[in-house]
């Protein structure tokens, strides 16, 4: 079975073909720009086959086209992996915010898209484009290939409401769903399940703490493979300070920042989401390994930057370990928790008196599975390369199997 996985965003769209008879990724890359103008130079398309990537620039100006473009680059251009769409079984979509709709992944029919787009109010970033994506993907390959649509938030619906429910009118989560949802919760859902897989060991039997920690960063509390907290809220605004977004703080912030500034409670927000975080802290840049690069040079500011990030997941870390009464496995996932030896070493450094402790020798590694811990520690501390694209194609695989 080969099922194709898609991740579209309002101006871009991510594939990836798999083989699922050996898991294997056939063709993979993103185009990026949807709807803009292309003046040559941006390379705007990539393609990554047998190892090897590719890229060039082409305007496309709806998502129809971006879908054309991958059935031409799948089909029929110099890299071209299979002789027709007609060879796809099945496409997977992320889906960013399914609310209280659905604790789970569902075949798509016309109720699904209409609740998507009853849902977009809590993900206007987000499901708007997840729906464009859908439709222009169903006029490709056509209305019998089956398509699923698999939830970030999903994951975290097993949360209690002492961990989901904010302390706000209760009306305000009765009228309007507002509510902890957590995302990244495909992730979190394979690292702590592939974790398990690794030691041998039942997940019902572990509490596990999950750090996916990248450009966009979240924690989740793991307890007996169900997830009972977790960093994002109601928007993936919430939580750890990120790349641009300032993570939790002190909402009266908002209105104090819209009146010096003269700006609207939607503006302000907005430079939260854009313009804060590690780039609004450092004045460098939103990337890690930009940071890193400035503190070795005695940046103050990016130095500053990190700690508070480091502090951040630190203290959330010894947070989830007494909201289980405990933690077995603490795990480091995405681009920075897989890639950054130093970051990992300094968060982790303070939390022995938990038992959790960091080796130097064997946290030298970047994005490969690898148990950091000291030898016979109490706490394993384990670094797993997250595989978000294998997790919706194997939901994806299941509902359409349980279908025929």
């Amino acid at each position: 079975m080969k099922i194709l996985v898609i991740n579209c965003g309002s101006s871009s769209l991510k594939y990836q073909l798999m083989d699922m008879s050996d898991l294997s990724v056939l063709c993979k890359g993103v185009i990026e720009r949807i709807g803009m103008t292309i003046n040559g130079g941006e390379k705007n398309v990539s393609v990554k086959v047998n190892g090897q990537k590719f890229e060039y620039d082409k305007e496309l100006p709806t998502h129809t086209d971006a879908f054309n473009e991958v059935k031409y680059i799948l089909c029929e251009s110099e890299h071209k992996v299979i002789d027709s769409m007609k060879e796809i079984d099945a496409v997977g979509h992320r889906i960013v915010q399914g609310g209280d709709i659905y604790t789970h992944s569902v075949l798509v029919d016309e109720t699904v898209v209409e609740n998507l787009r009853k849902l977009s109010p809590l993900a206007p970033l987000h499901n708007p484009g997840h729906i464009q994506g859908y439709e222009a993907c169903k006029a490709v390959v056509g209305p019998d290939v089956p398509q699923v649509v698999v939830f970030d938030t999903a994951f975290h619906s097993t949360m209690p409401p002492k961990a989901y429910m904010y302390a706000v009118p209760y009306e305000w989560y009765e009228k309007y769903g507002v509510r902890r949802y957590g995302f990244h919760g495909t992730s979190h859902f394979y690292v702590s399940h592939r974790c398990a897989a690794k030691m041998g060991k039942p997940i019902e039997d572990l509490k596990l703490i999950t750090c996916h920690l990248g450009n966009g960063s979240s924690l989740a509390a793991v307890k007996g493979g169900r997830c009972v907290d977790t960093s994002m809220g109601l928007t993936p605004l919430a939580g750890l300070p990120m790349g641009t977004r300032a993570g939790d703080m002190d909402v009266g912030v908002v209105e104090f920042i819209a009146n010096k500034y003269d700006m609207t409670i939607s503006e302000a927000v907005n430079l939260l989401n854009k313009e804060s975080g590690m780039l609004g802290l450092s004045g460098v840049s939103s990337d890690f390994r930009d940071l890193e690069q400035a503190a070795e040079k005695d940046h103050h500011r990016a130095t500053v930057a990190l700690e508070i990030f480091e502090y951040r997941v630190r203290k959330m870390i010894a947070e989830y370990a007494a909201a289980m009464g405990g933690v077995d496995v603490v795990v480091f996932t995405a681009g920075v928790g897989e890639n950054a030896p130093e970051t990992r070493a300094h968060i982790l450094q303070g939390l022995e008196f938990m038992g959790i402790t960091c080796d130097p020798e064997k946290n030298r590694c970047r994005g490969k599975e690898q148990i950091i811990s000291r030898d016979g520690a109490p706490v394993i501390v384990m670094v797993v390369p997250t595989n978000e694209e294998l997790m919706i194609a194997q939901d994806t695989m299941e509902l359409v199997l349980d279908q025929e």
